[in-house]
């Protein structure tokens, strides 16, 4: 019965108001940490508004409302990074100038300055395929759990655990090897 569904009916506006309340503070600070915070601000809102259109496909079966908004959110920031990509590739090709890459002057830097280092991580896991990226950010931003992030990303829950066991060991392999210094260097 559609009339029976939580986010349905003639109570939908007010449930979706608490859902609101409850979790958009939640989801702008996960976004926060990854786009700018008006970004942010209008991500929530477009996560608000999706959820709003589709509120009748939502089934708590499936999972936690958090895990259903952390969901939509993620894919409106997957769309986000693809249209900031695309527009920094365009503005490199009116203007002609291309991404700076960084030298041996720079490695250097990375093991002497610890914002480099914490820089070098944040590009190991801006390196990680989107979704091992995105169970990671769910987890350790949002703190939602391995049940959460399956449903939120509509993945079987083995998965997310064995992806999070992956990234782990591979950042803390990287931070190993990146940030030590190599033989004869002191």
């Amino acid at each position: 019965m559609l009339q029976d569904h939580w986010l349905g009916g003639s109570q939908a506006s007010d449930r979706f108001a608490v859902l609101f309340d409850d979790h958009a503070p939640g989801l702008w600070r996960y976004l926060a940490r990854q786009v700018e915070a008006a970004q942010a601000e209008d991500l929530v809102a477009e996560t608000f508004l999706v959820a709003w259109s589709a509120r009748r496909d939502y089934r708590p079966e499936r999972g936690t409302a958090r895990a259903w908004l952390f969901g939509i959110a993620v894919n409106l920031l997957r769309r986000h990074h693809r249209h900031q990509a695309q527009h920094q590739r365009l503005s490199q090709r009116l203007t002609g100038h291309g991404t700076h890459v960084a030298g041996a002057d720079d490695r250097v830097a990375e093991r002497l300055d610890a914002r480099t280092r914490i820089a070098g991580l944040a590009a190991a896991i801006a390196a990680l395929p989107d979704g091992d990226r995105e169970v990671l950010l769910l987890n350790s931003l949002a703190g939602l759990d391995t049940r959460e992030i399956a449903t939120a990303l509509g993945i079987p829950e083995g998965t997310v655990r064995s992806r999070l066991h992956r990234v782990r060991r591979g950042l803390r392999t990287a931070s190993a090897t990146t940030f030590t210094p190599r033989e004869g260097e002191s």
